[in-house]
């Protein structure tokens, strides 16, 4: 016993990157981010032993960053896991776009290209025109007409 504790003492980085590791394959289990917060201060207490901080360095060292981590990284990567990611399908995917005007758009409607689908098309400003072949950008889509203003961007394919 009095050798595995002189080893450990000599040898302490390699007894904290052992315990890293341990830390590490118990959160493959539970997926939780708890142990790979831990595993973190280990590792960390590791790297204090390898530069030649002594046992109480490295603790110090390990229990400070587990705590950190655990108090600073691990709400926030929960808060990302759990969100959903917001990706916009169908016609609110338009919603943004860029589109070309085939066919005069003006108060009483038009037509539009956008996402390679021809849409009806007016402006969000009623009271202007958008003459063919001006880019537009789409504002907003209500039913099947989709609400357009003329963009500082040209039309590119």
């Amino acid at each position: 016993m009095g050798n595995l504790l002189a080893w450990i003492n000599d040898h302490l980085w390699v007894a904290w990157t052992v315990l890293a590791v341990a830390l590490a394959a118990v959160e493959l289990l539970t997926l939780d981010l708890l142990f790979l917060m831990i595993a973190a201060g280990a590792l960390a207490g590791a790297v204090a032993a390898l530069v030649g901080g002594g046992p109480a360095i490295s603790i110090i060292v390990a229990i400070v960053v587990a705590l950190g981590m655990l108090a600073a990284v691990r709400p926030v990567a929960l808060r990302h896991l759990r969100e959903a990611p917001t990706i916009r399908t169908g016609i609110s995917a338009l919603v943004g776009k860029t589109g070309v005007v085939v066919e005069q758009v003006h108060s009483h409607g038009g037509r539009v290209k956008i996402g390679g689908e021809i849409w009806s098309a007016r402006p969000y400003d009623e009271h202007s025109t958008i003459e063919p072949g001006k880019s537009v950008d789409v504002l907003s889509i209500e039913g099947v007409t989709a609400f357009v203003h003329e963009s500082e961007q040209p039309w590119q394919l």
